[in-house]
């Protein structure tokens, strides 16, 4: 018989039906498939190649019946010089080839043992219908979902939050809260990693794309803010000190004497502050005229307007 005794390298009996033999080699093949061992050390990977080539040329003999039977006759088989009635060195391949030359597909696929090494895998959570135990690809990642949002004026310039719906299937809409960096401008958008499809991987992501309502007020240049504040004629003349109405607080805004619609007072800082800027806040004063004036108001400021005429308000102009 050869230095092998073939049905101890199975762990079966010399009785043993062709079911139990591929039983067995299905139950050893997973346990030392060198693919299966690709995370070990180099020692570890090496006992279990010398293991699987050992288990797979017993199960190439004793799956085919006529194989069997020649390998039952008699000691010479398989021996150096002992005449192997199946072609390739003795102790090598039986089908030819060293023992680093198998070929899985011909291995699992046919020989008469059927089953399948591709089936093991699969099994085992490795690459099914990918030969050599290689696992599959990860998860497809999902796709990103991108939405628009439209949030107000001073969340724009103070930073908040911005409660967004996000329906994902059909049967749910998510609420979810999303943050307003202070200073953002209208058309940035905001990324929300893992919050968009997911398809069995990662999920996508969420691309918010904001939008900045309008205020009734308020303009934004860059990082400054701008404001037209009506004032009074006698406030415009004789000064005052109004209440305004600012994203940081009110403050106490000053009108010199003699103050004429268009002049423009700056407040430092006032304006938008993003990351470790600042902007100002230009406010621009506009005298306000009354829609409806008594006839003894017009007579007054008949009166005011002839003295005033004398000042030549309008030397300046030319062309």
């Amino acid at each position: 018989m050869a230095d092998e005794d073939y049905y101890k390298t199975l762990g079966v009996s010399k009785d043993a039906s062709a079911d139990d033999i591929q039983k067995a080699y299905r139950k050893l093949a997973r346990k030392f498939h060198p693919d299966l061992h690709a995370d070990k050390e180099e020692k570890d990977r090496e006992q279990a190649k010398q293991k699987f080539q050992k288990v797979q040329q017993a199960y190439d003999v004793l799956s085919d019946e006529k194989k069997r039977q020649m390998y039952d006759m008699g000691p010479s088989f398989g021996q150096p010089g002992g005449g192997n009635p199946f072609g390739g060195g003795g102790g090598g391949n039986p089908f030819g080839g060293g023992a680093g030359g198998i070929d899985l597909s011909q291995m699992f696929g046919g020989g008469g043992g059927g089953g399948g090494f591709e089936d093991i895998l699969r099994q085992m959570g490795g690459g099914g219908g990918q030969m050599g135990g290689r696992q599959q690809p990860p998860p497809r990642r999902g796709s990103d979902i991108e939405k628009e949002i439209t949030i107000p004026f001073a969340t724009s310039v103070v930073g908040g939050q911005h409660q967004v719906s996000l329906q994902r299937t059909k049967s749910k809409v998510d609420k979810i809260d999303v943050k307003i960096p202070a200073g953002i401008e209208s058309g940035k958008k905001i990324r929300l990693r893992g919050q968009g499809q997911s398809a069995g991987g990662p999920a996508g992501d969420l691309l918010i794309a904001v939008k900045i309502a309008p205020h009734p007020n308020y303009a934004r240049k860059g990082l400054n803010l701008q404001i037209t504040i009506p004032i009074t004629l006698r406030e415009a003349a004789n000064g005052a000190t109004i209440d305004l109405p600012t994203p940081h607080g009110t403050v106490a805004l000053k009108v010199p004497a003699g103050t004429s619609s268009g002049k423009s007072l700056r407040l430092k800082g006032m304006g938008v502050k993003a990351a470790s800027k600042s902007g100002d806040l230009i406010a621009m004063l506009q005298i306000a005229i009354p829609n409806e004036i008594s006839v003894s108001d017009a007579e007054k400021v008949s009166e005011l307007s002839e003295a005033w005429d004398q000042c030549a308000v309008r030397s300046e102009l030319t062309w």
